[in-house]
């Protein structure tokens, strides 16, 4: 594990790199949301679970969080941030697979084209904010414009899975899944059953991607 810092014209960010413990075949980069960093239980499994497949793992925090800001800003500047790490991710001359977990989700979302990137991972894509269904982003997943796996909790304020509308994007359920993949005591699986299918599915598409 190595980290680097990475000026953007947003401010310094910071990437945190989980090489592939075999030949590298992608990168997958994934950043956090707006309410946390890249401590989140999802980007940390994956992050320890993908370089034995084959994929190394850059976890990418904001200028934002680099700085001790406790909000985050406008998603202009959330991807110029994206904008200025990303010769950084694209260096290794591998395809990148450009990811985030909610509002990083949908930096990933906006900026795949412009930037070249291989995929799109969106971890609990915020669809619209708690409570109004009216107030959606749908159109910003299904402008991607490359092949895109949603991972979404089956509970989650922010859309739930039977939500969403039609596209050509995948989508995994996870059950009983909140915005952070948190599933209660009472669920049928378990906490550890829950992160298994975020690594299992993500793993599986990355494998599909060549």
């Amino acid at each position: 594990m190595t980290t680097e810092i990475i000026g953007t014209d947003a401010g310094d960010a910071r990437i945190t790199w989980h090489p592939a413990r075999k030949a590298a075949r992608l990168v997958l980069a994934v950043s956090h949301g707006a309410g946390g960093g890249i401590g989140a239980r999802d980007l940390q499994a994956l992050a320890a679970v993908l370089p034995g497949h084959g994929v190394s793992v850059a976890l990418v925090e904001q200028p934002w969080r680099v700085a001790g800001k406790k909000l985050a800003p406008a998603p202009k500047t959330l991807d110029i941030g994206w904008r200025g790490i990303w010769p950084a991710l694209a260096k290794p001359g591998l395809p990148v697979i450009s990811g985030g977990r909610s509002a990083g989700a949908r930096v990933a979302c906006r900026t795949a084209v412009e930037l070249g990137a291989r995929a799109v991972l969106a971890l609990s894509f915020p669809l619209h904010p708690p409570g109004r269904p009216e107030k959606s982003r749908a159109d910003e997943l299904l402008g991607s414009g490359v092949p895109t796996l949603v991972v979404q909790g089956g509970n989650d304020p922010f859309g739930k899975p039977e939500e969403f509308p039609e596209g050509t994007y995948e989508l995994v359920e996870v059950p009983n899944g909140d915005h952070g993949f948190a599933v209660p005591k009472r669920a049928a699986i378990t906490q550890e059953d829950a992160v298994a299918i975020i690594t299992d599915s993500v793993a599986k598409w990355a494998g599909s991607l060549g």
